[in-house]
C-alpha cells in the first residue's frame, strides 16, 4: 500500500484545454468550488458569492507581494546570439538571473537588452557564476535593478500559459489589486479574482482583511522531482508578517472568527510564523522554506481560497495536507468534470 507522502499519489490526468491561457473577462467572472472539510459537500458557485460565504468576524489574509517584469530578452553582444533570462533576486548590485543562449557565457560578456517597445538603451555583464549554475550580472550604466526591470522587463508568464509570451494586458491582470511590495517572480494567483468592489462587500459584510508579505519564487510552480516528499528540498522564500497583524488575527480568534488565507503562500507566511512561535502566531520576517506535507498540524490557518493547482507539485501537496487528500482528489475529479478552469489564470475553491 503506497503511504500519504509518495509522490504518485498527487499525480492526476487533465485535459489541456482546461489550462487557462487568458484571464477571464473581468476578475470576478470566476468559478469558485467550495470545499467544506468537516462534511466532505462539494458545490459549485461564484467568487461574486464570497462575502455570503464567509462570516463576520472572519479574517482574510492577503499577500501583498508585487510581480516584477522580471523576464528579460535580448542578444550576446559577442555573437548576435539571442538570449533570454530572469531575475530571480539582487544583493548590492548584483543580480542572480537564470540564462538561456546557446553556446557558453564566459565572464565579462556583454548582454544587449531590448525593451518591450524593442528599444536597445541597457546591457548586462556577467560577473560569474554561482555554484548553482546561475548566472551573476551587473548592468551596465549601474542603475537600480528594480528601475531596469520596470523599463526593460516583462512579465514572467508561466510556460502553460501561452509559452510564457506576454500582452500588454498582463501587465495589469497577472498582478493583485492590493499588490504594493515589489519582490515575486509569479503571481499570489488566489488574489487575482479579487477587486476592490468585492473587497469593499466582503468588509461590509464584516469580515476584516489583512494583509502579509512572500515574494513567490520560481520553485514554487516546480513538479517535485523525488519519489518521496520527505526527499524534498523546498525552495526558500523572502516572508514577512508584521505585529498589527498578528494582534488582529489573535483578536478575531478569541473572538470566534476565522483565518481565511487568500492562497497558498498566505498559508505559508502564517504557518512558518506558527512555527517559530512553538504553534502560535507571532511577528516574523525572514527566509522559509517550510513544505507543508502530511503530518503538518496547521496552526495559522482555519480557511483558504486557492486556485487549482499542478500535479505532483507543492501546491497540491499543501492543499491535499489542508483539506485531505481523498477529498481533494474527488474536488480536482469534479472541477475536471464540471470544466473549471485551471492554473494561474484559471478557477478556485474555497475550503472552509
Amino acid at each position: 500500500m503506497q503511504e500519504p507522502n509518495e509522490l504518485d499519489l498527487y499525480d492526476f490526468d487533465l485535459p489541456r484545454e482546461l489550462i487557462a491561457q487568458d484571464p477571464p473577462a473581468q476578475r470576478t467572472d470566476s468559478r469558485m468550488m467550495l470545499v467544506d472539510r468537516a462534511s466532505g459537500r462539494i458545490e459549485h458557485a461564484s467568487i461574486r458569492d464570497l462575502p455570503s460565504v464567509l462570516r463576520a468576524g472572519d479574517v482574510m489574509v492577503v499577500n501583498d507581494s508585487k510581480v516584477i517584469p522580471a523576464r528579460l530578452v535580448g542578444y550576446r553582444e559577442k555573437t548576435g546570439g539571442r538570449w533570454e533570462g530572469l531575475f530571480l533576486r539582487e544583493e548590492n548590485g548584483v543580480a542572480e538571473l537564470l540564462s538561456s543562449t546557446r553556446g557558453f557565457l564566459n565572464p565579462g560578456e556583454s548582454i544587449v537588452l531590448r525593451d518591450p517597445e524593442g528599444r536597445e538603451n541597457q546591457r548586462l555583464v556577467l560577473a560569474s557564476r554561482t555554484d548553482q549554475g546561475n548566472f551573476l550580472f551587473t548592468p551596465s550604466p549601474n542603475r537600480p535593478w528594480l528601475e531596469l526591470l520596470e523599463e526593460c522587463g516583462r512579465v514572467p508568464l508561466p510556460p502553460y500559459i501561452r509559452d510564457g509570451q506576454m500582452t500588454s494586458a498582463d501587465r495589469e491582470r497577472y498582478q493583485t489589486v492590493y499588490a504594493r511590495s515589489p519582490g515575486s517572480v509569479a503571481a499570489p494567483t488566489a488574489g487575482l479574482h479579487l477587486t476592490q468592489e468585492l473587497i469593499g462587500k466582503v468588509r461590509a459584510s464584516g469580515v476584516a482583511l489583512v494583509a502579509v508579505t512572500l515574494h513567490v519564487g520560481l520553485g514554487t510552480f516546480r513538479p517535485i522531482q523525488t519519489t518521496r516528499l520527505a526527499d524534498h528540498k523546498m525552495h526558500s522564500e523572502f516572508a514577512q508578517i508584521s505585529e498589527p497583524v498578528v494582534k488582529r488575527l489573535q483578536s478575531a480568534r478569541a473572538e470566534g472568527g476565522r483565518i481565511i488565507a487568500i492562497g497558498t503562500t498566505s498559508v505559508r507566511t502564517l504557518e512558518t510564523a506558527a512555527s517559530h512561535g512553538n504553534g502560535t502566531l507571532i511577528p516574523w520576517s525572514g527566509s522559509t522554506d517550510i513544505f507543508i506535507q502530511p503530518g503538518h498540524a496547521f496552526r495559522g490557518v482555519d480557511g483558504l481560497l486557492t486556485n487549482f493547482h499542478l500535479p505532483k507539485s507543492s501546491l497540491i501537496v499543501l492543499v491535499s495536507t489542508f483539506a485531505g487528500r481523498e477529498l481533494i482528489q474527488e474536488a480536482y475529479r469534479k472541477a475536471i468534470e464540471n470544466r473549471y478552469r485551471f492554473y494561474s489564470y484559471g478557477d478556485c475553491m474555497l475550503i472552509l
